[in-house]
């Protein structure tokens, strides 16, 4: 039988984009990438694959943010509760330009959002560092989707972790390696390793 597919589109947002001069962006993501990102979703819509978007959402108390943690600065990291926190500059903000998903909203079935706990980061599109789970897992079961094409960003951060987290409740994990970008080369490589290991295809 033929696998049903969906496609996750990762945090393509202003405050992680060279091209909106972002405070979180990743190299390479300029308008020749947005441009590119664009058009390989429309090229999938139009081959009836159903595409979601992930978009990091997060108030402007939360944990993730180095001003929230007095005398931290951005890209420090520590131990929260037994996790590790990596500390980033204050991004996508609920409600700002920053946070909005700047390629065609009108390609998505639906924008899941994400981080909104202040209390937990939260990478994966299926789940925050609390466990606690959005809304993409139920979506992608009620339409019976069996296999997931992921890619955006961060390659090293919501990539990973969203594909991760798809391969685990068992879907069929794609990530486009040439639609993501990462933020620096050896975690990006780290990632992509790590997800090949696991079983994921790394296109």
């Amino acid at each position: 039988m033929r696998e049903k597919t969906a496609a996750i589109v990762t945090d393509i947002q202003g405050d992680f984009t060279t091209a909106k001069n972002g405070v979180l962006a990743a190299p390479g993501t300029d308008e020749a990438y947005l441009a590119k990102v664009s058009s390989a979703t429309a090229d999938l819509k139009r081959h009836g694959v159903t595409i979601y978007a992930t978009q990091d959402w997060h108030p402007a108390n939360h944990i993730s943010f180095a001003v929230n943690h007095p005398g931290r600065m951005p890209f420090e990291t520590i131990e929260i509760d037994g996790r590790t926190q990596v500390l980033w500059p204050p991004h996508c903000i609920q409600g700002t330009k920053g946070a909005e998903i700047i390629t065609d909203n009108g390609l998505f079935e639906k924008i899941v959002r994400k981080g909104q706990d202040p209390r937990f980061d939260s990478y994966s599109g299926f789940q925050d560092d609390g466990g606690i789970e959005t809304e993409m897992n139920s979506l992608l079961k009620a339409g019976g989707f069996t296999k997931v094409i992921v890619y955006g960003i961060a390659t090293d951060y919501c990539v990973r972790a969203t594909s991760i987290d798809a391969h685990i409740r068992g879907y069929t994990v794609i990530v486009i390696e040439d639609l993501s970008k990462g933020i620096t080369p050896d975690t990006t490589a780290s990632a992509l390793k790590e997800m090949r290991e696991r079983g994921i295809f790394v296109r």
